[in-house]
């Protein structure tokens, strides 16, 4: 089956950004950003967690901000776990720290925050599940 070109640019992603903060990534392990999370360390990614109210999370130090944790590590893409409301200013930081993608999960949309990314040099996606897209791309990863 072709590969459309929302999925040749998410393979990109996944092949080229190994370094995931995850914005709003809670330490309770039922939760999806959780899950997400412990899933996408699994297949050795690199999780830095960004939550202002924890200090670890899947053994990894926690931080207020991207912007904090871009002084202690490269952040290659941005995950988000956070209302549509709360994205705009994520955005900006995610092209402040050059990440080189910003990535909204499944039920969050910020079509303008997303295109001034977009602009800024980001990748993109919205509206997609990390977890689920990496599990359903991984074969064509190694590829």
């Amino acid at each position: 089956m072709p590969m459309s070109a929302d999925d040749a640019r998410m393979r990109q992603i996944l092949r080229e950004c190994r370094r995931i903060a995850v914005v709003g990534l809670s330490p309770k392990p039922e939760r999806d950003s959780y899950q997400v999370a412990r899933f996408m360390q699994a297949h050795g990614y690199q999780i830095i967690p960004i939550n202002p109210n924890a200090s670890e999370i899947l053994g990894q130090p926690c931080y207020p901000s991207l912007s904090v944790a871009a002084q202690h590590t490269p952040i290659d893409l941005v995950n988000c776990f956070r209302n549509a409301a709360d994205i705009p200013p994520i955005a900006e930081e995610a092209v402040a720290i050059r990440a080189k993608a910003l990535w909204l999960q499944l039920g969050i949309r910020h079509d303008q925050a997303c295109a001034q990314a977009a602009a800024a040099g980001l990748w993109t996606v919205q509206d997609r599940c990390l977890k689920v897209d990496f599990a359903r791309l991984q074969a064509s990863l190694s590829g």
